[in-house]
């Protein structure tokens, strides 16, 4: 949604179980909007929209400023540890139908952990998911969002050489999306750093895409 002076950002968040959906959408939010914990199980069993506070002079379009403002979904993982796939599925449509139905989404973020390898029958679940929910456009409104990505940098890579060492199905999965994809760092970086780095990606995808939206009935 734009007016001259104001853009709202709506997103998504789809993934497996504790891949950091919630903590991610925090980050975005700079809020605690969402329960994040570590457990043993699915955390997450109902969709839940966050709002940001609004970003002032965060970018500028047409030469003039604008305030930003992000919303955020945050669904149920898949393969969930209570949850049937069928039922996931329609609590997801049914919340997107709700809150994006007419504003329309800008962008479904896939959160992966970068230290968890994504492989074939798990590419299937979260991915599989998306495609279902959004249709043959699925592509042009996707991008991975990589938490933990300071593993990377214990590991000894940096990203290009993270994404050069990747499994097939990730790299086949990042060329189908215009390879968009943001690096989510917690060691050494404040929440404030992260939320702006973040967020200046998801605008650069937003942009890219001539700020098409998604809309559901």
């Amino acid at each position: 949604m734009m007016n001259s002076n104001k853009m709202t950002i709506n997103l998504a968040l789809f993934g497996m179980t504790q891949s950091g959906k919630s903590s991610a959408g925090n980050i975005i939010l700079g809020s605690t909007d969402f329960q994040s914990s570590f457990a043993p199980c699915s955390v997450t069993k109902d969709c839940s929209l966050g709002r940001s506070c609004h970003f002032r002079s965060f970018m500028r379009r047409g030469g003039q400023e604008v305030t930003l403002q992000v919303q955020v979904l945050d669904t149920p993982g898949y393969p969930h540890s209570r949850l049937s796939k069928k039922h996931v599925r329609q609590e997801i449509r049914e919340a997107l139908a709700h809150h994006f139905g007419q504003e329309g989404l800008h962008l479904a973020l896939l959160v992966q952990r970068a230290d968890v390898p994504l492989c074939g029958q798990e590419e299937s679940s979260p991915v599989q998911m998306i495609q279902e929910l959004l249709g043959h456009a699925w592509m042009n409104h996707t991008a991975i969002l990589f938490t933990h990505a300071e593993k990377i940098e214990e590991a000894g890579f940096n990203e290009d050489e993270y994404l050069c060492e990747a499994s097939e199905t990730l790299l086949k999965l990042l060329n189908s999306i215009q390879r968009r994809y943001i690096f989510q760092y917690k060691k050494g970086n404040s929440l404030n750093e992260q939320r702006l780095k973040i967020l200046e990606r998801i605008i650069e995808f937003v942009k890219e895409n001539c700020y098409q939206v998604l809309t559901f009935k």
